[in-house]
């Protein structure tokens, strides 16, 4: 009995020396529950810049990340925490009319249980609503590559490549744990592959994916994986690493002739 009320002080001390912020590293966080930190105007302005460049280069597909958390509560090497496909789509509006612009096909995170995670559509102006910098990374990849995502969004294997099972680091290259800059990445590898074999795509991410290793103080780590359902260690069969926007930019610069990978910011 003595041991367990030690072990549990020591515990109390660790997290008030330590916190287990586990959404200081997250590579992913839902949209409902950041906070708004700039002016309508300027969110929206961003949104819109954003699709007048994409439109402006032809884009049917392109992926965006988000900076959803100050910089200062990232580890070295991740800047953008979000990644989405940005759609070229017809658009149905709210009083029936039929427009023409980019949805968002995105994997979030579930607010009421943050260790699952579910694929959800939405707008520009809702993919930035909670940026913590009005900042948008963006990744066109070739036109062959844009056509083969495109089939491979409209296909049932989107879906089938998503895993409900989140981790805000999960591991690219094992199975059991997905988040969305993984997701992103699978869906980039099936229109690579052309498959829907999941084992294919995680053979091939181990062999030509470049991770980017986790690189955060261990015992947070490990009191994060211990106190906070969004941080899971069960993919992690070494030091942990993750897919981030940046690797993915990396790897399509690397593997797909043609594609662009550059930044946007307000007028």
């Amino acid at each position: 009995m003595q041991f367990l009320i030690l072990r549990i002080a020591i515990l109390t001390l660790l997290l008030i020396y330590f916190p287990a912020d586990a959404a200081s590293f997250s590579s992913n966080v839902s949209t409902s529950s950041d906070p708004i930190r700039f002016k309508a105007e300027q969110i929206i302005g961003l949104a819109k810049k954003v699709e007048r460049t994409l439109a402006a280069k032809g884009a049917r597909v392109a992926i965006v990340g988000r900076i959803g958390r100050p910089q200062s509560e990232l580890p070295e090497g991740m800047h953008y925490t979000h990644a989405a496909f940005a759609v070229y789509s017809d658009i149905t509006t709210g009083d029936s009319r039929h427009v023409n612009g980019y949805a968002m096909f995105n994997e979030y995170q579930n607010d009421e249980h943050p260790d699952t995670s579910s694929l959800v559509q939405d707008y520009p102006v809702d993919f930035f609503a909670g940026a913590a910098e009005l900042e948008a990374g963006i990744i066109i990849p070739s036109p062959e590559l844009q056509k083969r995502l495109l089939e491979v969004i409209a296909s049932p294997t989107y879906n089938a490549l998503h895993d409900s099972h989140y981790s805000a680091i999960a591991n690219p290259y094992t199975l059991e744990r997905q988040n969305c800059t993984e997701f992103v990445l699978d869906v980039v590898n099936s229109a690579i592959y052309q498959t829907s074999d999941i084992k294919v795509i995680k053979a091939n991410e181990k062999a030509y994916f470049v991770a980017q290793p986790v690189n955060i103080n261990p015992l947070k780590l490990m009191l994060g994986a211990m106190f906070s359902a969004e941080v899971s260690l069960s993919d992690q069969p070494g030091p942990p690493v993750t897919a981030t926007f940046e690797k993915i930019g990396d790897y399509i610069k690397k593997y797909d002739s043609g594609s662009e990978v550059f930044t946007l910011t307000p007028d």
